[in-house]
């Protein structure tokens, strides 16, 4: 948790760089992206040479190497430990004109961050503007994980706030309810897709911390954690910085976060790679078919890409795998020849576990269209028996374009400490999804269909063609009026005319 004070400091630089003359929030983003990783080289330089004097050995790894750069500066100036106590106006030169042509120049060394450092701009105008950023940044406790974690996370919901962008960002407690579902363990490889800020990834990797603490003391566990676990693509280079910047600071070393347009580009090297995806695909409309990887034609020919992408992560996805996706709700019942094929495919030849539909208001100020999450698991042989559907009403959060908190924070997300009142599950629906999901082989096969879960089997789904949809299943509770039989109501009838006709005769006599 951020403490009120690092928020304010936070607001002040964000206010600092908008009367700076930089009112894009994804730039400002972006400055501090590039100063906290430099910031970061030369914490990793400090440990080296904190080694090296250990040991008694020269440095292994020199980030920063011995003599002058290019321009006659010396390398040790372009340290952070250095450059952070220089005056405003040479601080501003050595970054505009030292540091930043170092980082771009940094890309051979192999590490994602380094790769997607090799077009940095400096773009901070002024000398006291940088010199503020510097000296909040410095004062941020970086060894602290949770804190530079949460730092990042909170300045994401600032894009997010201001309306830029926004589509990169599924909402956190979302994506943590995903992870949940799926419950990643140790051994599994997982992609995302379409991995803007790394959300899904991020919390993946906090799920596994929280839940397998031990992984990390195994020295093979915590390599694949550290350098074969997350991997995620993106096919903008902005993102990717964003996404790298976001994987380092909740402590993943080297996870594998690469441009790749996932729909253009054949999947050869990573077909049947990944044992769970986790996606929120932008969902653009279509592509053309020259413009599409053949190999996802070949699997469903569309040229939506709601349709392409779930034929991407079948590709993706080894024999045994599983996914949960965001899908529009098109997905679920459009009738075109694609649609019902790919519905098909994944009821018959794989295993689809559930489908969960979100509140409508859920992407809201960026979209409104409704959507759910997929879970399906790859079998490439069948086993769907039952789906089990969940009609999600709240998330905790105003469905209106505010999205402002309904609950206090202790009742909000998937795992409130105390168990919610029904007056407060009316509000927040996330704890009781994941408890429901649980009993999706057990007592939820005997939930009415008038209920908000229950589960369908697969015969009846096909039966439907295969349309997806809560509404197609779901029971409406009608109410039971109980009715007099008739004779009594005729009798009724007749004592109300003879009242009638009295008070008819009455007025008359009233009128003469």
């Amino acid at each position: 948790m951020l403490t009120g004070e690092l928020r304010s400091q936070i607001d002040a630089v964000w206010n600092a760089f908008w009367s700076g003359g930089i009112s894009n929030p994804m730039e400002v983003l972006e400055q501090i992206t590039y100063l906290l990783f430099i910031r970061r080289l030369d914490d990793a330089h400090t440990l080296e040479e904190s080694k090296a004097t250990l040991l008694k050995r020269p440095m292994a790894n020199r980030l920063f190497p011995d003599g002058k750069d290019p321009k006659g500066r010396a390398y040790d100036d372009l340290r952070w430990s250095r450059f952070k106590n220089f005056a405003p106006a040479d601080m501003f030169e050595v970054v505009g004109d030292h540091v930043f042509p170092f980082i771009r120049a940094m890309g051979s060394d192999g590490s994602t961050y380094s790769q997607h450092m090799k077009d940095a701009r400096f773009t901070i105008p002024t000398a006291g503007l940088l010199a503020k950023v510097v000296d909040m940044l410095d004062h941020v406790p970086m060894e602290d994980r949770d804190t530079k974690g949460d730092l990042y996370e909170y300045m994401l919901g600032k894009i997010a706030a201001a309306g830029q962008n926004g589509q990169f960002r599924t909402p956190r407690h979302i994506i943590k309810l995903m992870v949940e579902l799926t419950a990643p363990t140790p051994k599994d490889v997982i992609c995302d897709p379409a991995s803007g800020t790394c959300g899904f990834l991020v919390a993946a990797g906090e799920y596994l911390r929280e839940k397998h603490p031990a992984l990390f003391n195994d020295a093979s566990t915590r390599e694949h954690f550290h350098h074969g676990m997350l991997h995620g693509y993106d096919f903008d280079n902005t993102m990717l910085r964003i996404g790298s910047m976001n994987m380092a600071l909740h402590g993943v070393d080297n996870p594998d976060i690469r441009y790749k347009d996932s729909l253009a580009q054949d999947h050869a090297g990573d077909e049947e790679k990944y044992s769970l995806i986790l996606a929120n695909p932008p969902f653009a409309g279509s592509l053309d078919y020259e413009n599409t990887a053949k190999d996802l034609l070949a699997l469903v020919k569309t040229k939506k890409t709601e349709l392409l992408f779930l034929a991407l992560f079948l590709r993706l996805l080894k024999p045994g795998g599983r996914a949960a996706v965001i899908v529009p709700d098109g997905v679920l019942f459009g009738s075109s020849k694609a649609h019902k094929e790919l519905r098909r495919m994944i009821v018959e030849e794989q295993k689809l576990d559930a489908v969960i539909s979100l509140p409508s208001g859920c992407f809201k100020p960026y979209a409104g269209v409704s959507t759910a999450i997929l879970l399906f698991t790859k079998t490439n042989s069948g086993g769907t028996d039952h789906v089990w559907f969940y009609d999600m009403q709240a998330d905790g959060w105003s469905l209106d374009d505010k999205r402002q908190p309904l609950l206090s924070e202790d009742k909000l997300g998937v795992a409130p400490p105390q168990p919610l009142t029904e007056a407060e599950h009316a509000k927040n629906n996330l704890p009781d999804v994941l408890v429901r999901w649980q009993q999706r082989d057990g007592a939820e096969r005997e939930r009415s269909h008038t209920e908000q879960s229950f589960c369908v089997p697969k015969i009846d789904i096909a039966a439907q063609g295969y349309d997806l949809s809560i509404n197609r299943y779901k029971e409406v509770v009608h109410e039971v009026v109980e009715h007099l039989p008739p004779r009594e109501i005729l009798a009724e009838l007749a004592k109300l005319e003879e009242e009638i006709l009295a008070g008819m005769k009455a007025l008359e006599g009233m009128l003469k």
